[in-house]
């Protein structure tokens, strides 16, 4: 027997890799036995260990969607004025760990020479959560990334400052199915109407019953168009999701009339002093408006004002909607509070849950 037989290929993917070659040796010889930290000024933490071992982490905003070059450039600073060890969060903040105390004022300085702002920490604005937009995501209604671009450039003194009454997170998200989560506030992609089909190419773009289970509401079927095959949509069950458009490219969903954005407040993920909570519907039907999204801007930047001026020390945006009410929240962040933000899920049966696949 040969011995590709009695010893069985062995996968070379195995998940996520193995973390401790690239971590730092402070935290390698610490791990499991860190003991406290603390926030000695915005955008730096120190993290102390049981046996009194230190180090410190010193976070900076990126652009995300960097190039080669903006990369070469963080690892060459990490480098030369921190100790070669950098990872990014989930949030594309990128952050220098640092054994050296000395070396904590001369790498923030050199970050904030070359254009890099430092903070994010703390009771701060940390960069907006998105997805990938028109980069390569294959749903998109707008281009996420530009959304958290004009975003940021507005908030920038609330990144760099901790003067929020608690963490501000913000989620966008691209396309209405797919990326986006729970957050403080969320700026999420919103279809209007059913797909626009072009039935010419659907015969020889599409794979018919692909594009039929794709739908979560079973709203496409087969049909016949003017002796070609094709597809039709129930517009009474379309959820207008998008959902058909990524197997089935001539489903047209987004359009200037048909993609909006919608802004979501109040939800949490953390369960620190009250329960992980949904965000809720705010402000529906702002235009999906390249490239600095004004109306976006607006309504983000009246919300934030008014959880700032508002809200206790230490209340995240929806215990603070929660102590207040909603109807308060809309008249102190001067937004319009219409009968069409109430709904008590009494027709749920009918609007939400049309497929066959799902029972309750």
């Amino acid at each position: 027997m040969s011995e590709a037989a009695t010893q069985p290929r062995m996968p070379d993917e195995v998940g996520v890799p193995d973390p401790f070659q690239y971590m730092h040796p402070v935290m390698k010889k610490n791990y499991g036995n860190w003991d406290w930290h603390e926030r000695p000024r915005p955008g730096v933490l120190r993290h102390v260990s049981k046996d009194g071992e230190s180090i410190y982490t010193v976070r900076a905003g990126t652009q995300r969607q960097m190039d080669l070059y903006t990369i070469r450039k963080l690892c060459d600073i990490g480098d030369q004025f921190a100790d070669g060890h950098v990872r990014f969060t989930t949030r594309s903040n990128i952050e220098f760990l640092v054994a050296d105390p000395a070396k904590v004022d001369p790498l923030i300085e050199k970050l904030q020479a070359e254009g890099f702002p430092v903070g994010g920490t703390g009771n701060s604005i940390s960069m907006i959560s998105h997805t990938q937009g028109w980069l390569h995501c294959d749903i998109p209604g707008t281009d996420a990334s530009g959304v958290v671009k004009s975003l940021m450039d507005q908030m920038y003194d609330d990144f760099i400052k901790e003067e929020m009454p608690n963490r501000v997170r913000i989620t966008t998200s691209c396309c209405q199915i797919n990326c986006g989560g729970q957050g403080d506030i969320a700026i999420n992609v919103q279809y209007t109407k059913p797909p626009r089909i072009n039935h010419d190419l659907v015969a020889n773009v599409c794979e018919r019953p692909a594009v039929v289970a794709r739908c979560p509401v079973a709203a496409i079927r087969p049909a016949m168009v003017n002796g070609k095959p094709s597809l039709e949509v129930d517009e009474k069950k379309c959820i207008c999701c998008g959902a058909c458009y990524p197997p089935c490219p001539p489903m047209q969903i987004n359009g200037d009339d048909s993609t909006k954005l919608a802004i979501w407040v109040g939800g949490k993920h953390s369960n620190a002093r009250s329960k992980p909570t949904f965000h809720k519907l705010v402000m529906a039907n702002l235009p999906n408006n390249p490239p600095r999204w004004p109306e976006v801007s607006e309504v983000v930047g009246k919300i934030l004002k008014a959880y700032k001026d508002n809200a206790r020390d230490w209340e995240r945006m929806g215990e603070w909607i929660e102590r207040i009410g909603w109807p308060r929240f809309f008249e102190l962040a001067d937004l319009p509070f219409t009968k069409h933000h109430l709904d008590t899920w009494t027709g749920a049966r009918h609007n939400m849950n049309m497929s066959a696949h799902v029972h309750f």
